[in-house]
């Protein structure tokens, strides 16, 4: 997972590839901590997919930009447009599936 220090570094990144999943989490989230590494093992089903990790605390205008108020936030793009977000409460078996489903648009 890529880390990202900047909403500039980030929009590179959307606009480079085709499908993207944003993490978002705080330093202070334990919730977030412990499903990270979930996260990750997931998007190693998804090769195609450019997955990106972006902390509250160093990249806060990410947050902003997206308006993510709570953590842990994950945000699946493709080809730079929003399909879908999973707040707070994120189930690995229903993202799975959600991202599934939106790569077959592509």
């Amino acid at each position: 997972m890529q880390p990202v220090t900047s909403y500039t570094e980030f929009s590179d990144i959307l606009s480079s590839s085709e499908a993207v999943l944003l993490y978002v989490s705080s330093p202070g989230c334990s919730v977030c901590h412990a499903l990270l590494p979930q996260v990750q093992a997931l998007m190693e089903e998804f090769p195609r997919v450019t997955t990106v990790y972006a902390n509250t605390g160093i990249a806060p205008d990410i947050a902003g930009q997206f308006t993510v108020f709570s953590v842990p936030a994950v945000l699946f793009f493709l080809k730079g447009k929003e399909q879908f977000r999973v707040v707070r409460f994120v189930p690995v078996g229903g993202l799975r599936k959600s991202i599934a489903n939106a790569l077959k648009i592509i």
